[in-house]
């Protein structure tokens, strides 16, 4: 009897994975930013910063938390204290670490920890150093108010020249300056273009540059308050150089401060300088959050599933990415106790996927709302646009649609102070899909949310009171506790009486008063 012949060997293409089981080292490491980056870019068409990838323990990134996640800062004591609050929380277990931290500079650099496994080292290079890196590359307002090249250069030579200062004039009188300015934090930012943002490399050679021009705008300035003009012209001319030297009305309060402030030193301006330029780098973040952790989710969920069909992930490891993603884009009711308002990366992630599949397999619905994108069968050149073009505010207005409310469950709740109960005022017809898309975009407008307060005046002549205007919307006047403590502060720096005006943005009526007078001159 013949032996059975053999079995022919069975050919297969697909490759080894890239690694199997949790544990990783840096040469996992390099694999699978290789493969990523051939996804991303050959395939997505992403366009990065290079990447610079730090592993990092888990203080370590306690540590990043607390210090606004800059790899290089001045020292301050707030930043203990937010250590302090977060290792508490973290060792409880009342709350979770980020799987990284991603800075917006070139090299961008990508802060992930050392206790991840192999799969989620993996989901956060895809995130982080490919899905947030496009983002903060191409999208307007970060190309607009952002030096991506310079801001480590800018922010060593903070960090030195702060040091420099605590050195030289000691750490309380520097600490006290820090704490005015910070308190300021949010009213430190130009909302509006002015001019091409400098280049932040060059700001240690420019700064006795810099002050050395202030000095003679500030000596200008003075010489030229008012002293009883003849005529009624000349007042007028007399005014409108003084606005105009002063730059009224001045939205950003810290520049106000730097520039014009009476009693500062050269030191102190720069500093005050220095908080600003770091309050306007975050500035996009601030209006991109649901598009910015959007675009990193589609990303990453893209990514992961392409390295799963091509063999390079495991079942398991695309389980356990399953998992994780899942519980990032987790949409908790609103009746829900763990409800906390719409989750960014849900609300960008569903978006996104939506606009997809708009593109792919359009319905009637979709092509009566969106004409322009329904069944164009290109979803990455269509997200690729949306991403380098709007902020969440219009994100949201041109591109929610009617599957995305009805899977979130949207409507609008009208709660008026004069009725004894809420009306439903939005439900899922076409009025009501609109309505919805409306008042949710306004949630993420800054214009909208955030005070509109603005230097309107200074009495050079008489006792210097400086002056500022909240324009009030709907009614809704600042927090009295908090608007007296960020006035001390303002007081402090300017060096007099200031006074803050809350007039109706519609008839102009003066609502309140705050004022504060000077505990401390910086001087």
């Amino acid at each position: 009897m013949s032996p059975a012949p053999a079995a022919p060997a069975v050919a297969t293409d697909r490759p080894k994975p890239l690694y199997t089981g949790a544990d990783w080292d840096f040469d996992t490491l390099r694999r699978v930013h290789a493969a990523i980056e051939e996804i991303a870019i050959g395939e997505l068409g992403l366009d990065v910063y290079p990447n610079q990838i730090e592993v990092i323990t888990t203080e370590q990134m306690l540590d990043a938390y607390s210090s606004s996640a800059l790899p290089l800062l001045y020292k301050h004591w707030s930043f203990g204290k937010h250590f302090a609050q977060h290792e508490m929380l973290y060792r409880k277990g009342m709350r979770g670490l980020a799987y990284e931290i991603v800075i917006n500079s070139s090299p961008c650099i990508s802060y992930v920890m050392e206790e991840n496994s192999a799969t989620m080292q993996t989901l956060v290079i895809a995130h982080a150093a490919f899905g947030h890196n496009h983002f903060f590359k191409n999208n307007y307002l970060f190309r607009q108010w952002t030096d991506a090249e310079s801001i480590l250069d800018y922010l060593a030579f903070a960090q030195s020249y702060i040091a420099d200062c605590e050195e030289r004039h000691g750490q309380t009188a520097v600490e006290q300056l820090l704490d005015a300015a910070h308190a300021l934090n949010s009213q430190g930012v130009f909302r509006y273009p002015r001019k091409k943002t400098p280049d932040l490399r060059s700001e240690e050679l420019r700064a006795r540059e810099r002050q050395e021009h202030q000095e003679r705008i500030y000596n200008d300035l003075w010489r030229t308050v008012p002293q009883a003009p003849k005529t009624a012209a000349d007042a007028s001319a007399e005014e409108n150089r003084r606005r105009s030297l002063l730059q009224l009305p001045q939205e950003n309060v810290l520049y106000f401060l730097e520039k014009t402030a009476p009693n500062l030193k050269n030191w102190q301006r720069e500093i005050l300088r220095i908080v600003r330029n770091i309050a306007q780098y975050f500035y996009p973040q601030r209006q991109t959050k649901v598009m910015n952790e959007g675009c990193a989710t589609f990303v990453h969920h893209t990514i992961m599933t392409r390295l799963h069909d091509r063999g390079l992930i495991t079942d398991g490891a695309y389980l356990e990415f399953l998992q994780s993603h899942t519980n990032v884009v987790f949409q908790p009711e609103f009746d829900d106790p763990r409800y906390s308002g719409i989750n960014p990366y849900a609300l960008g992630f569903a978006i996104m996927k939506d606009i997809e599949r708009m593109c792919l397999h359009p319905t009637d619905e979709d092509r009566e709302w969106f004409p322009a994108i329904a069944g164009s069968g290109d979803p990455m050149a269509v997200l690729r646009d949306v991403w380098a073009n709007y902020r969440d505010e219009s994100f949201v207005l041109q591109f929610l649609g009617p599957q995305v409310i009805r899977d979130f469950h949207l409507f609008e709740l009208e709660d008026d102070a004069d009725e004894p109960v809420l009306a439903v005022a939005a439900i899922h017809n076409e009025r009501g899909y609109r309505r919805v898309r409306e008042m949710l975009a306004r949630q993420y407008d800054i214009a909208w949310a955030d005070p509109d307060i603005q230097v309107i005046d200074v009495d050079l002549a008489g006792n210097r009171r400086l002056v500022l205007q909240h324009r009030v919307v709907n009614g809704i006047l600042l927090d009295e506790a908090g608007a007296k403590a960020v006035l001390r502060h303002l007081a402090n720096l300017w060096g007099y009486d200031v006074v803050l005006q809350e007039v109706d943005a519609v008839t102009g009526m003066v609502m309140k008063d705050h004022e504060a007078v000077p505990r401390r001159r910086f001087a």
